[in-house]
């Protein structure tokens, strides 16, 4: 037998209730609740703090304000690590996109290609290019560069920092700190990023045969080999240690003396464009046949020319066709560039880091 299924029904009885009163009544405590509740808490802790002497509770509180401070202490770390980073490649963009016309004209004048004087060279760029061709490549130095510069200025200032001693401590190494750190920071900018170098050299020298950055990379890989990217790395490690160890050397010693003559601790921005560039002069003008040797392995066998197997076959080659004469070809075209381009560098790079670092850390401190 089949029950049958009817739907269950409930009354539920209305009843007329304020919901501002239910509210008050129900939901929120009242004061006197309040001050019981808080009243047994703290006494739970003060009897916990009692019953230890109060230690598991200090100690609590160190652990976390050691915890916040070192997560504090890496965070600021990292942010003056990135700010330096980017003031770097600031610094180096502007500093090429400056002297990009000069530094095609010197590219040229050191591989020996077209007229041998810097007038005839521009007048034959701008007759066969136009204006363009003055800033040929430039977009792979800048591409190149900017990297470059960060990394090499952050270099510079993190072993310079590590190696300086504190008060009382004895030396740690035996030469000068600012030439140390500037070997190693030339050392590391160049392994980074040597293949754009090397490419901005073929953009810059061989017109027309590549289209673009990437159609230069795929073609060189194919027809030399990857390790074709890497030709003359050996000349330009052994000749950019030794620059960049004078060119900092000579700087940081220029803004110690100017510091002890005027007996100010802040330097000017156009004092220090004029340290970067007598610096640079300086070192340029020692280390320049290695430069030399550089760009003329980086051209490989462009247009029939020799390949040369290393450093020492370059400098034979070119005494004994150019005399020594050619070891300093285009050795006033770079003075011309490193000039303005130095000194850029190093004004832009100190003036970001004190925008970017130095005042944010004298806010922290007031």
């Amino acid at each position: 037998m089949e029950l049958e299924r009817r739907p269950i029904s409930v009354l539920v009885p209305v009843v007329p209730v304020r919901i501002s009163e239910f509210a008050i009544r129900t939901l929120i405590p009242t004061e006197e609740e309040v001050r019981e509740v808080l009243g047994l808490a703290k006494g739970h802790v003060e009897e916990a703090e009692k019953a230890d002497g109060g230690g598991h509770h200090r100690k609590k509180q160190q652990q976390f304000r050691v915890t916040w401070n070192s997560v504090k202490n890496k965070s600021d770390n990292k942010n003056a690590s990135m700010k330096r980073l980017l003031s770097g490649a600031f610094a180096g963009a502007v500093s090429r996109t400056a002297v990009a016309p000069i530094e095609a004209i010197r590219t040229h004048l050191m591989v020996g290609t077209g007229a041998a004087s810097i007038t005839s060279m521009v007048q034959d760029i701008l007759r066969t290019d136009g204006w363009q061709g003055l800033f040929r490549g430039n977009g792979v130095n800048v591409i190149r560069v900017a990297p470059s510069k960060a990394i090499e200025l952050f270099a510079y200032d993190t072993v310079k920092t590590l190696l300086t001693p504190k008060d009382g401590e004895p030396a740690k190494v035996p030469f000068p700190i600012s030439s140390v750190a500037g070997a190693v920071a030339g050392f590391s900018s160049t392994l980074c990023v040597y293949p754009l170098e090397l490419l901005k050299t073929r953009l810059t020298i061989q017109r027309g045969v590549y289209d673009n950055l990437f159609h230069a990379i795929v073609k060189i890989c194919k027809e030399e080999g990857p390790c074709a990217l890497y030709r003359g790395l050996c000349p330009s490690l052994i000749g950019v240690m030794p620059y960049a160890a004078i060119n900092y050397f000579a700087y940081d010693s220029m803004r110690k003396m100017y510091k002890t003559a005027t007996k100010k601790q802040e330097i000017g921005h156009l004092q220090t464009m004029l340290m970067g560039s007598i610096a640079g002069v300086l070192s340029s003008t020692v280390t320049f046949p290695l430069e030399v040797a550089r760009r003329r392995m980086q051209v490989g066998a462009l247009g029939g020319r020799v390949v040369y197997d290393n450093v020492i076959h370059v400098i034979s080659a070119t005494l004994e066709e150019q005399g020594p004469a050619g070891l300093y070809r285009g050795l006033g075209a770079s003075w011309i560039k490193l000039i303005p381009a130095a000194g850029i560098s190093l004004m832009c790079y100190e003036a970001c880091k004190q925008i970017l670092i130095e005042e944010e850390e004298s806010n922290k401190q007031h």
